[in-house]
């Protein structure tokens, strides 16, 4: 599976490095982790796994809930030969009053890289000064980027090619709309994002995927009207509409994004050959209805697995 991105080394160059956010990656970069991606998923599903990380270790930070991030981090490294370790703020001494930095340098100590999730972008970012090893975002609330990496790599599958694609983003100006808008731009892809006024993305993560955008070809709009964005698109693409540390708003929300549910009318805008993506979990009734989110056109399953293996080429890049 060849990218528009074809890498033109061998990976070497991001060994050791630190991966928060796409932007941290070349376009070269992520062309060259997609093609690996792939790669590690053909072996996989032949049966043959590559202990290219075996004796390592990857430590996984939680401050938020996880199915997919932690059970593919997980299962990942243990196909690579390494082992992963679960940690929480309860059960380390963050909770009784140790700094980010401090952990960041005992932990560097111990394990060859750390994956975290977390709320605030700022708490990645420390972490990451003080630590001598790579370090992975597994989500924060700016940003995405192990989600939108099995995202490319399942438009490239259904799609075959990434540059000119259409992608749609209906819903909250979230950390998937920042890293979909910025995998997109690096990619050549069109993308456009559909959010209620007061919930656009962030001006300043536009403008840079306006510029990146400039460079690739590719196109970045922003809108309120979400029958505008949908129409002839190769993609469509929505997450819910209270994420977590939202719940308190969820009334709220459901009244703002009322319009912006992907059901059968929107979705008849799009390209008849259109997939339907998600990042999961799913309110069925609420952002999707049933018959989108589970029809044959639907590849949020797909999407899902991808995690494991685009999250597979990361680690080896960065830790092998």
């Amino acid at each position: 599976m060849k990218t528009e991105a074809d890498p033109v080394f061998a990976g070497n160059e991001l060994r050791g490095r630190k991966f928060l956010k796409l932007t941290d990656l070349s376009k070269h970069e992520l062309g060259y982790l997609l093609e690996l991606a792939g790669e590690l998923k053909q072996k996989h599903k032949s049966g043959m796994h590559e202990e290219s990380l075996k004796g390592k270790t990857l430590g996984m930070l939680f401050e938020k809930p996880s199915t997919r991030t932690r059970v593919s981090f997980e299962t990942g490294i243990f196909q690579l030969g390494g082992a992963g370790i679960f940690l929480n703020s309860d059960n380390l001494q963050l909770g009784r009053g140790e700094t980010m930095a401090d952990t960041a340098k005992v932990l560097s100590g111990y394990v060859d890289g750390m994956m975290i999730r977390t709320f605030s972008h700022n708490v990645l970012e420390e972490f990451a000064e003080n630590a001598e090893i790579p370090v992975i975002n597994g989500l924060t609330d700016m940003y995405h980027p192990c989600q939108v990496l099995a995202d490319l790599q399942t438009i490239l599958e259904e799609k075959g090619r990434l540059k000119g694609v259409k992608l749609a983003y209906i819903g909250d100006g979230n950390n998937m709309s920042h890293s979909l808008m910025t995998g997109a731009a690096m990619t050549g892809m069109d993308i456009s994002i559909a959010a209620p006024d007061d919930y656009l993305p962030y001006t300043s993560v536009v403008q840079e995927a306006l510029t990146s955008a400039g460079q690739t070809g590719g196109r970045v709009e922003v809108t309120s009207d979400p029958q505008e964005a949908a129409k002839q698109a190769d993609v469509i693409y929505t997450d819910v509409w209270a994420s977590m540390g939202q719940e308190g708003e969820q009334g709220n929300r459901k009244q703002v994004f009322s319009d912006f549910q992907v059901d059968a009318k929107l979705w008849s805008l799009a390209n008849n050959d259109a997939i339907f993506m998600h990042c999961l979990p799913a309110h069925r009734g609420e952002e999707v209805t049933a018959d989108v989110i589970d029809g044959k056109q639907s590849v949020v399953f797909q999407q899902a697995e991808n995690r494991m293996h685009v999250q597979k080429a990361l680690m080896t890049a960065l830790m092998g």
